[in-house]
């Protein structure tokens, strides 16, 4: 019989000249390995971002129909996350106050635009106009992203980008139900929905900056906080109007003493959300960000029916897939990375 041997050399044995491609070949399928395993953690984190925004609607919804408006709920939201997230925030500095020094003015207009603006107009809006109308303004800020890019940092949207965005805008037309007539339109509501998407592309905008040196908890806080506190000052001031009620809110057939879903808005919906949004943000970019994050609208009404028994209708479930199929144009439409990956930083 006959035997063979294999001598397995070390790499040490392997020619000089073959070495560079050796280590070349390595390197890349590194690199490779690390930009999938960077962009599949951002794509978590922004999904888990898009998943916490979209239960507001619904939990708030509960809290709206005992005697509750949304000022109220808006507030104690806010509220609640910056005291939750404001001690991680400070933490997350690393005694590195200078740092606040520099980005106070960024953390200031991130409170007031990306928090308390896209807020305010919205519900704004919605007193004026229908919720599905004002909803689907608002959702034009990933064109307003991809636009802001274009313009002032020179990034071209491709045609693959542009395809993914006309056939995301279309699923968003089926998920809020646009075309089976009576919606009530009003040109001031419609303005305060275009200030609504202002708030939400500075959002996505402003959380993909990372040279600021803000960490995505410490951005979170601090935004939290001065939108918190603009907000109070409307309030106080008599421009918002504020109603509560004690009664229990009802989900899935189930009732919920009123604190309980306010504190889930506050933890869940508002800091988590702000969290994970960020984090997702700043590894995926503003502009890809800005159109994962427009799941939220159909999970939205996934939990609007399971929570509220609200039954989607099969022209939404429709819309859904369109988002979703122009998510991954848009993904397919990215450009690709040219050097390492951000490392991924939450603290």
């Amino acid at each position: 019989m006959t035997e063979f041997h294999f001598d397995i050399l070390p790499l040490t044995s392997v020619p000089s000249c073959v070495m560079p491609a050796v280590t070349d070949d390595v390197a890349a399928v590194q690199g490779a390995s690390a930009t999938s395993s960077t962009m599949g953690a951002g794509l978590l984190f922004a999904v888990g971002g898009a998943l916490s925004f979209a239960l507001s609607g619904p939990i708030a919804r509960g809290l709206l129909d005992t005697g509750w408006n949304a000022v109220a709920v808006v507030l104690i939201r806010m509220g609640l996350a910056a005291l939750v997230l404001l001690p991680f925030g400070l933490r997350a500095l690393r005694a590195d106050w200078q740092v606040l020094a520099r980005t106070w003015r960024t953390i200031t207009a991130y409170g007031l635009l990306a928090v308390a603006g896209a807020q305010f107009c919205y519900f704004s809006a919605v007193a004026r106009m229908d919720v599905g109308p004002a909803l689907l303004i608002e959702y034009t800020a990933p064109a307003a992203v991809v636009l802001w890019l274009w313009l002032r940092g020179g990034q071209r949207p491709g045609l693959v980008t542009i395809a993914g965005a006309m056939v995301a805008a279309v699923g968003l037309v089926f998920v809020l139900d646009l075309l089976s007539g009576g919606a009530r339109v009003d040109p001031i509501g419609v303005l305060w929905s275009l200030g609504a998407m202002i708030g939400a592309a500075a959002f996505f905008i402003m959380s993909a900056d990372t040279d600021n040196g803000l960490p995505p908890l410490s951005l979170a806080a601090g935004g939290l906080l001065v939108g918190a506190l603009a907000l109070a000052l409307l309030a106080a001031t008599g421009v918002l109007p504020v109603a509560y009620a004690g009664a229990s809110a009802t989900y899935a057939g189930h009732e919920f003493p009123w604190w309980a879903p306010l504190l889930a808005l506050g933890v869940v919906t508002a800091a988590t959300a702000y969290v994970l949004g960020i984090v997702g943000t700043r590894i995926l970019g503003s502009r890809l960000a800005s159109f994962v994050a427009l799941s939220e609208v159909v999970a939205a009404v996934i939990f609007a029916w399971v929570l509220l028994g609200q039954l989607p209708s099969r022209m939404q479930l429709l819309g859904g897939v369109l988002i979703l199929a122009g998510v991954v144009l848009v993904k397919l439409g990215e450009p690709r990375p040219l050097g390492p990956e951000l490392e991924l930083d939450v603290a």
